[in-house]
């Protein structure tokens, strides 16, 4: 399957404009792939830290919630190129544990093409989401 990466990354550099960080100033967009339509979330951060949410988990629940589950491709979109945290990891791991990521930067740095995979070599899965 072929990835339109710049349209992925137009979706979460919209969505990264939306985040709401008045704690960090670190605003995040992603777009994932999934059932070949994208779903752009971003981070939202609240006064008691744990209660926040990154805008990759954001990305798989508009997802999820419009009935798509089949996740095909991220982009995670800093001020600079970062990874996704380990629980973003984790969650996305859920939906394809082999699905292609794009690391981009909006403001600097070079963009990292990668898999879910080499990111967390070893994810949580039940028996049935093995493959």
């Amino acid at each position: 399957m072929s990835i339109d990466w710049e349209g992925m990354k137009s979706a979460a550099r919209d969505a990264r404009e939306h985040a709401y960080a008045p704690y960090s100033s670190f605003r995040v967009g992603a777009a994932v792939l999934a059932n070949g339509r994208v779903f752009a979330g971003c981070n939202v951060e609240n006064a008691s830290f744990p209660v926040g949410i990154c805008a990759e988990r954001n990305a798989i629940a508009a997802a999820v919630a419009a009935g798509c589950r089949d996740l095909a491709a991220v982009v995670v979109m800093g001020p600079r190129p970062v990874a996704p945290c380990g629980m973003c990891r984790q969650a996305l791991a859920e939906f394809n544990p082999r699905a292609a990521v794009l690391i981009a930067g909006a403001d600097e740095g070079a963009d990292l093409e990668t898999t879910l995979d080499a990111l967390l070599p070893q994810p949580f899965l039940p028996p049935s989401l093995k493959k």
